[in-house]
């Protein structure tokens, strides 16, 4: 400031009021009065500080706030700034301030100590109620009846529970929303220990003693607590969970008591625990589709040509020719065949060569499921369609959208329900049980049955309007006695995906053995298959394999041997040496070469190769994508089979 200032300063040493001069720009303190000193300092002569900003403490922010207020205004009053002096607690003070136009940037800040001026006020009070006599002590009497009403109303309309105690644990006040939550009523609550009544024991059944409690600490030991977590006990013995506040009540800074604010989560509570199940088990969901993803991976990297179908007869190529076409199309197909022909095998292949094959193939198995629970599986159902029926549920058709449908064993469905799945995939949406909603739908059906379609309706086991909308691009799978020269290929094929499976030593395939299969008719057709070569794979133990055909009403017997002609005896030689070659890459004798497996002399097999004129393409992959352009690497380890030109 200038030297203009100085009779300022020297007015301001003669206000009664603790004063000061701030320079807002700088925080800086130009001058204060004694009794400013007194207040901020401790002692009337304490030289005034350098800087204000250190008052303020956690105030700071609402101070700056007040001195623009100032700046704006010319003048200005607060409450809401507590100030903090150079010894003692914090200062509740007003502060009131004045621009000191003549000053740019300086500002004349009064200071009110409000707990001195509460007490003057107080002094005043009192001595004008001795004053005014009993007129006036009756109208105090009758405003403070007034005010505890107010407040009762007050208290009544909070909707948390709110009670009160006093230092003896003893209830003072109860609200009507804590009497609401508890049961209890004012009469059993007030001037008794609510903690003996309400507090008493942990959720678990162990004591709680008053001790221990965070309400007893708190006009105890004057601590603020905050609890989120515990357990009231209602008059009808039933827990309430809650979470509360408990804060110490004072008079005149003497502790008489806490004030404890509640309210009750328990439905919240029932919910956090519902979804912490909720996602648990959609965790533990999650792990196990890892793995189970895991393992499918496994398989399918492991056992890639299990999904193949295996075979050169011509039923063979015609089924594949079949999926072909129909592949890149959205067509409904019909499968048919014996149990056992492969017919879940085409429809996965159908799939997998579609434009499809990123959405899942969703399998339903009609005959397995109820017919209680047929249409629940299929349509879905909706929360409360029926009793039990607590939570939606997408049926098949929904999780098939933008994918396929596999529809086995179609005709095993609920007569009944055919209709409605007639008429949902007529529609193109689906509408669950117990919902008046429909869905749209888009999705590739294929279906397979065991019977024929003639059969199925004449049998009136299915629909035959279902049957026409279903029997748009048929497919028949061939038995496996119709087209023995596979069996061959597919006893090689099973028996090594088998052994790599169990973890099994590969046994040798006899020509003998292969003249059993091939003269076996096989009633159970792949599946029947699969299951001789896999017990064939445990009981040879390495060595030549040991069948065990088993007998039934189809199976060949010595008596009826079906007769052959000379060219499907070739055919049947031919590819037994093609699939032995195979099995082991080439290699024609020594140990583990194909004339040991074979059980004949490698002269005589190099006769026989030789005289069938079987090409490395026919067995040796790498050669084939060798021949088509594709890289190869070449496998040592033995002698291995060459082009029949190249042998001498």
């Amino acid at each position: 400031m200038s030297s203009g200032a100085a009779p300022i300063i020297s007015f301001l040493a003669d206000l009664p009021e603790p004063s000061l001069i701030l320079d807002t720009r700088t925080d800086s303190v130009l001058a204060w009065n004694p009794a400013a000193a007194t207040l901020l300092g401790g002692a009337p002569d304490h030289p005034a500080p350098a800087r204000f900003s250190p008052f303020a403490g956690a105030s700071l922010p609402r101070f700056i706030v007040f001195i623009e207020e100032v700046d704006h205004r010319g003048e200005a009053w607060t409450r809401d700034i507590d100030l903090i002096p150079v010894a003692g607690d914090t200062l509740r003070c007003e502060i009131r301030g004045r621009q000191l136009r003549e000053h740019p940037g300086c500002i004349l800040l009064l200071l009110t100590d409000l707990e001195a001026f509460g007490t003057r006020t107080a002094i005043t009070e009192t001595a004008e109620m001795h004053r005014a006599g009993l007129i006036e002590w009756k109208r105090a009497e009758r405003f403070f009846t007034e005010l505890e009403r107010e407040n009762q109303l007050i208290l009544n309309a909070a909707g948390e529970g709110i009670y009160g105690v006093n230092a003896e644990g003893k209830t003072t006040f109860v609200n009507r929303a804590a009497r609401e939550m508890l049961g209890w009523t004012t009469e059993d609550l007030l001037g008794r220990n609510i903690h003996a009544l309400i507090h008493h024991h942990h959720l678990n059944g162990e004591s709680y003693p008053a001790h221990e409690c965070k309400i007893y600490q708190s006009f105890r030991f004057e601590q603020v607590n905050r609890i989120d977590n515990e357990v009231f006990w209602r008059k009808d013995g039933k827990p309430i969970r809650v979470e509360y506040v408990s804060t110490p009540i004072y008079d005149q800074q003497v502790l008489v008591g806490a004030v404890v604010i509640f309210r009750d989560i328990t439905e919240r509570k029932e919910n956090e625990r519902k979804l912490h199940d909720a996602l648990k088990e959609v965790a533990s969901l999650r792990d196990k589709l890892e793995q189970e993803n895991a393992y499918l991976q496994e398989a399918i990297t492991s056992e890639r040509a299990h999904h193949d179908i295996v075979g050169t007869s011509s039923a063979i190529k015609q089924v594949r020719a079949r999926i072909d076409l129909v592949a890149p199309t959205d067509a409904t197909v019909l499968i048919t065949g014996e149990t056992g022909t492969g017919k879940a095998l085409v429809a996965n292949a159908i799939h997998k060569a579609s434009a499809r094959s990123r959405r899942a193939m969703i399998y339903f198995k009609c005959g397995a499921i109820s017919t209680d629970e047929v249409e629940t599986e299929l349509f879905g159902q909706v929360r409360g369609a029926f009793p039990g029926s607590i939570r939606d549920k997408p049926g098949k058709l929904e999780l098939a959208h933008g994918g396929t449908l596999f529809l086995d064993d179609i005709s095993e469905l609920p007569f009944e329900t055919q209709g409605r799945l007639l008429q949902t995939l007529q529609t193109g949406s689906v509408t669950r049980l117990g919902d008046t909603r429909a869905k749209a739908l888009d999705l590739h059906v294929i279906a397979a049955m065991t019977d024929t379609p003639e059969n199925a309706v004449k049998s009136g086991k299915l629909r035959e309007d279902l049957l026409f909308f279903l029997n748009v691009f048929p497919i028949s799978c061939a038995p496996l006695r119709d087209r023995p020269e596979d069996i061959p290929l597919l006893a090689s094929h099973l028996l090594e995906v088998t052994c790599r499976r169990l973890n099994l030593s590969q046994p040798i395939i006899t020509e003998r053995a292969v003249q059993q299969m091939m003269e076996y008719r096989w009633p159970g057709n792949v599946r029947e298959l699969r299951n001789v070569v896999e017990r064939a794979a445990i009981v040879s133990g390495g060595g030549k394999i040991i069948l065990e055909l088993g007998t039934s009403p189809g199976a060949a017997r010595s008596d009826a041997v079906q007769i052959r002609t000379q060219a499907e005896i070739d055919s049947m030689i031919r590819n037994n040496l093609v699939a032995c070659l195979r099995e082991t890459g080439g290699k024609v004798s020594g140990s583990g070469g194909a004339a040991e497996l074979l059980g004949v002399q490698p002269t005589t097999l190099y006769s026989r190769i030789r005289r069938f004129q079987i090409d490395p393409s026919e067995w040796d992959i790498p050669n084939r994508l060798q021949h088509e352009g594709a890289p190869s690497e070449k496998t040592g380890g033995g002698p291995r089979w060459r082009h029949p030109t190249q042998i001498t």
